[in-house]
């Protein structure tokens, strides 16, 4: 039987200010879905209200917007299962053996305080499933909790879009909280590349994190690995 993995898109469309257009960063998705796909596992995606999921339009662009990227939004029935997500009601966390936390700004909004994401994400990793996020991904783990009350995050060794990265892409003034200080101050042993925007991934355990956007592919990799 086919190893399941579960992506985590987002539903959130723009940054408070809604003059300010955000969404799923498709690279982060693409990259991991055709590294999945190349190893046969069974993919479904999940976002925390269900339904459609909007695009960051600055990942359609040059340098971001690559042929993994063109060939999804060139491919209707890819674009359909964006359109119908499901939601963590839907999803029996048994089912999988893995989860994966997609970025962009957009889930910096709707992750961190899904319940039900906090329960698929909790049942797969107390299970010995693996737990992954790339970029803003990590967003969705800062409130997660283990059954003993205690973070998911606390003590491990992780990564995520780094504080200097959102300066450098000019988003520090819009974003609406530093992730990487939310992430150390729940005890994370927060970790990131000596240069920015390079591919950079952390594995402790059946936690496995990649920093940004360039690190998605490394990431589903080193999934793959483990599972």
């Amino acid at each position: 039987m086919p190893k399941r993995i579960l992506n985590v898109v987002t539903n959130v469309g723009h940054y408070d200010d809604p003059d300010h257009p955000t969404g799923l960063w498709l690279s982060e998705l693409t990259h991991a879905w055709h590294v999945f796909d190349q190893h046969g596992l069974e993919q479904t995606l999940v976002s925390p209200s269900g339904g459609a999921v909007p695009l960051e339009p600055r990942a359609l662009k040059f340098p971001n917007y690559d042929k993994t990227a063109k060939a999804w939004r060139n491919d209707p029935a890819k674009m359909a299962l964006l359109e119908n997500t499901l939601s963590p009601d839907e999803i029996d966390p048994t089912d999988y053996d893995a989860i994966y936390f997609t970025g962009g700004h957009a889930v910096m909004y709707d992750f961190p305080d899904s319940e039900g994401l906090q329960r698929i994400t909790r049942d797969i990793y107390e299970r010995g499933g693996i737990v992954s996020s790339v970029c803003h991904g990590y967003c969705g783990l800062l409130n997660t909790r283990l059954s003993d009350g205690t973070h998911l995050i606390a003590g491990k060794k992780m990564t995520g879009f780094a504080w200097t990265e959102e300066v450098l892409a000019r988003v520090d003034k819009l974003v609406p909280y530093n992730a990487e200080e939310r992430a150390k101050e729940r005890g994370a042993l927060y970790q990131k590349a000596k240069v920015p925007f390079v591919s950079y991934t952390v594995v402790d355990g059946n936690l496995v994190t990649g920093q940004n956007p360039g690190s998605a592919r490394e990431t589903a990799q080193k999934v793959v690995s483990l599972l």
